[in-house]
């Protein structure tokens, strides 16, 4: 089983799940706001739902703090400053904490971006997803282009350097040209952080019951190596699938994640996971997904939908499905310091992946080649449990 000697990084995710409009790609769990947002019950919620948290982490800082959503920045610079208030009042933030805020274009302007910092907020994430107004309208968002640059300027104006624009390619009828002259924009525009990915239809969405016309993958193997280029060549460094970023700017949040980290999960649909090295166990938690459910029940057990201890199979398949996701890799070290396992749980299967030329070793560093990055389905059932295994290959 387990032998966790020290437990990992812990963050903190606060979901606030209101938003102006459904997306039609989006399968977060995010609703519309018709009506006024119980701001302040839900800001209480929230501190319920963290105190009755506390005694899983107890002694343990938090290192980032993100709130994502639905659109967070819909929450007034008062109520996100009480609500970071309220958790510093009962967990210790690192002095040097992240602490990321989601923004919308269309739901901020500098004096609100001056309060968000005002309230503690030292890092933003802007969806922005295109600078091109017939993108915009056939992917459901609800601002311009012109609303982005001004929603960036806002940000720069109001003192924050420190931002991600998240952009998408692969939009429908979207040409490579299209695709580049975005990524150029963004660029101009200079943030510390770009998140850059491809649309991708999920389940129970508008755009799955009612498909877009995507561009063929020959238009998006040229956007995507294109789009590459030119994110290198302007001083971009990737160190994930879809992360870009200035040196010294990665995401601190989502790294933690990615690296197999703790994190508490509070609010409306939110995850957590959570290593406990005094039962040698690791759990998975999650939270009621409608808010007004969540807001009812947030001062009891009621609260929580599910609560899961991770088996040694889920504990190593997750590890190795978020760490290949780096381009950095994992270690042998990193593998057993945050699963508390030997890495002779997985060096038959690693070098099985490496024979193949899935994966490669470099320098003590296990690393996806290009084609492991191709064959990623392929390879990451190497570590599904038995069972799962047999069954996806009947």
């Amino acid at each position: 089983m387990f032998n966790f000697t020290a437990t990992p990084p812990l963050s903190l995710y606060i979901h606030i799940p209101w938003c102006v409009r459904k997306c039609p790609y989006c399968d977060f769990n995010s609703h519309e706001a018709r009506d006024a947002i119980p701001e302040q019950d839900y800001i209480r919620a929230l501190v319920a739902d963290l105190e009755q948290d506390l005694a899983s982490v107890w002694g343990r800082s938090v290192e980032t703090v993100f709130l994502g959503g639905g659109t967070p920045s819909l929450f007034s610079p008062q109520g996100i400053e009480r609500l970071l208030g309220e958790v510093r009042a009962r967990i210790p933030l690192k002095p040097a904490a992240e602490i990321t805020l989601e923004a919308n274009p269309g739901t901020v302007d500098q004096a609100r971006f001056a309060g968000f910092r005002e309230a503690g907020i030292n890092r933003l994430s802007m969806g922005i997803q295109s600078f091109q107004d017939e993108l915009l309208g056939a992917i459901g968002r609800i601002h311009s282009a012109q609303d982005a640059i001004s929603a960036v300027e806002a940000a720069r104006s109001a003192g924050f350097d420190n931002f991600n624009l998240d952009l998408m390619f692969g939009l429908p009828g979207q040409t490579t040209a299209q695709a580049l002259a975005d990524l150029q924009q963004a660029i101009r525009l200079e943030p510390a952080h770009l998140s850059w990915y491809e649309l991708t239809i999920e389940p129970n969405t508008w755009f799955h019951r009612h498909p877009p016309e995507r561009p063929a993958d020959d238009t998006l193997l040229a956007m995507q190596a294109g789009g590459q280029a030119l994110l290198a060549e302007a001083g971009y460094q990737r160190y994930e699938v879809s992360a870009f970023a200035r040196p010294g700017r990665q995401c601190r949040h989502n790294l933690n994640y990615w690296q197999f980290g703790d994190y508490l999960g509070i609010g409306a649909g939110a995850h957590a996971k959570i290593t406990a090295a005094a039962t040698q166990t690791v759990r998975r938690v999650a939270k009621l997904k409608h808010p007004r459910s969540y807001i009812d029940s947030a001062h009891s057990a009621a609260r929580i939908s599910s609560s899961d201890e991770l088996s040694v199979a889920d504990v190593i398949l997750e590890f190795v499905m978020n760490s290949l996701r780096l381009d950095a890799g994992f270690s042998s070290a990193e593998f057993t310091a945050a699963t508390g396992l030997p890495w002779s749980r997985i060096e038959p299967r690693l070098n099985d992946a490496i024979e193949k030329g899935w994966l490669s070793e470099n320098n003590g560093r296990i690393h996806t080649t290009p084609k492991g990055q191709r064959y990623l389905d392929e390879l990451l059932q190497q570590w599904l449990p038995e069972p799962s295994r047999h069954a996806e290959t009947r």
